[in-house]
This record gives structure tokens, C-alpha cells and sequence, in this order.
């Protein structure tokens, strides 16, 4: 996945739309759907739990569902690449302390891609306007920096691919 340039305002904008649709959607569907359960199979007790339960469940179901079928529409285009690139970042995450180690010596593999966490953070948290870690991004992007120089390896994020990381 490669890291492209992100329009801000138009993807907080979506990501608000987006979030702001599926809350009510998620609200407003399970509601109905539980008052209409209730309705349909009233139960004399009046412990209604079931009903409620199903009807947030198949809610949050058909939302997801809703979700994926319109991830590809234009609308989307920076709230999925986001979604996407948090996903592609979370599965270096896991393996952070094997990449250190690797990059420690030298893996070449271990080197892109934590130079593309790095980049992608960075581009993640100026979305979210998240300054207060730039700093600590900035010392480990320094450091890498001079573990790429001392083994002579220039670092370009783009080059990063998921199989990358099948060793570690």
C-alpha cells in the first residue's frame, strides 16, 4: 500500500459524514427494529432484552454491510485509504520489537518497513491533528536515520510490501 497525500478537510469532513450516518443509522434501525420484534412477539413479562439485543445486532450488522458495499464509491476514497493504512500500520505494530531487533542488524526488509510506519504515522496523526507525538516520532525517524546511514541503505517508504514482514 503506498503512502499518497491525504486532502484533510475533505476527509474529516467524510469521516464525520460517515461516522455521523452509521451512529444514527446504527440508532434509528436498531430502535425500530426491536420496537417491531416487541410488537410482533410481545412477552408478558415484559423483559424485552432478546428483542433489543437482536435488533442492535442485526443493526450493526446491515451497517457494516452497508459500509463495505459503498467503500469504493468516491465519497469514501480517504475515509477507506485511512481505515486501510491503520490496518497496514497496526500489522507492523505487532511486530515492532522483532523489526527493531532486525534493523539493529542490519535487515534491509526490517529498515523500509518501519521507515513506512513512520512515515504513515506521521501522516495518521497530522490528519488527526495528533502533534503531541510528532516529537517522539521525530527521535525514532532520527534514529533510523542513522541505523540506514551506518549500513549504508537509503529508505524509501513506497518500497514497503506486507511481505515484508512474513519473517518476523
Amino acid at each position: 500500500m503506498q503512502l499518497i497525500e491525504v486532502n484533510k478537510a475533505r476527509y474529516n469532513r467524510h469521516v464525520k459524514i460517515v461516522f455521523a450516518a452509521s451512529a444514527i443509522g446504527l440508532a434509528i434501525g436498531s430502535l425500530s427494529l426491536s420496537q417491531l420484534l416487541i410488537a410482533l412477539f410481545p412477552d408478558e413479562s415484559g423483559r424485552h432484552f432478546h428483542w433489543n439485543l437482536l435488533g442492535v445486532v442485526v443493526t450493526a450488522v446491515t451497517v457494516v454491510w452497508l459500509l463495505n458495499k459503498v467503500r469504493e464509491h468516491e465519497f469514501m476514497r480517504e475515509v477507506t485509504y485511512v481505515w486501510e493504512l491503520k490496518q497496514a500500520l497496526n500489522k507492523i505494530h505487532r511486530k515492532m520489537r522483532a523489526l527493531e531487533t532486525a534493523a539493529n542488524e542490519g535487515n534491509i526488509n526490517a529498515l523500509v518497513a518501519m521507515q513506512y510506519s513512520y512515515a504513515g504515522s506521521r501522516l495518521l496523526w497530522q490528519l488527526d491533528d495528533n502533534t503531541l507525538t510528532l516529537d517522539e516520532l521525530a527521535i525514532k525517524q532520527a534514529e533510523l536515520d542513522r541505523l540506514a546511514e551506518k549500513f549504508n541503505v537509503t529508505l524509501n517508504a513506497n518500497a514497503y510490501d506486507e511481505s515484508m514482514l512474513k519473517p518476523f
